[in-house]
């Protein structure tokens, strides 16, 4: 059971109202599950991160497949259930290998993979490992994605670490059932 109750508009201060109303629009007045399910308690907040979802969800050619990799390495590295469960089913559809999946969830050793996964799962690694990236990783990267896509990939996992904060912090329910093991953590 998460850790706080889901927020209603009776309960927000007037000035944010229009916020919360722009943001609940399409779940009927409420968000219920999800780490937008604490986001919500800012409506504010939520509605100026979610236009940064926007852009990832509308705007840039950043491949699907790098996008799904990059939200599961962050939950893998976050020990995000709630992220975890979301995006490791798609990440399969998306081109991600089933043994790749497997490796992150068990914290197995990795697989071969092609060029373009190696170099984020390296430069992934470093990052939420050491908190930088070593110049050879960071040139690997960079030669594999170029900047705008390397900025964007970035910019995906710290966002995506917010959402394990949130989601974690705040204990928010899994839904039932779902086509993926939950992470052994």
């Amino acid at each position: 059971m998460a850790r706080i109750p889901t927020l209603t508009r009776d309960q927000v201060p007037e000035r944010f109202q229009a916020a919360f109303d722009h943001e609940t629009a399409g779940t009927g007045g409420v968000v219920e599950s999800g780490p937008g399910s604490v986001m919500i308690n800012s409506p504010e907040m939520r509605l100026r991160a979610n236009h940064l979802v926007g852009y990832f969800r509308e705007v840039t050619d950043l491949p699907l497949k790098l996008q799904e990799l990059a939200m599961i390495l962050t939950a893998r590295h976050m020990d995000c259930q709630y992220i975890w469960h979301a995006h490791s089913a798609r990440a399969r559809q998306q081109g991600v290998s089933n043994e790749l999946v497997d490796a992150l969830r068990d914290k197995k050793p990795l697989p071969a993979m092609p060029a373009d996964e190696a170099a984020l799962v390296a430069y992934a690694t470093e990052l939420f490992n050491d908190h930088r990236v070593s110049a050879p990783t960071f040139k690997t990267a960079l030669e594999q994605f170029g900047t705008r896509w390397l900025t964007e990939l970035a910019t995906m996992m710290g966002y995506y670490t917010l959402l394990a904060y949130n989601a974690n912090s705040f204990e928010i329910d899994l839904p039932e059932g779902g086509p993926e093991p939950v992470l052994p953590i």
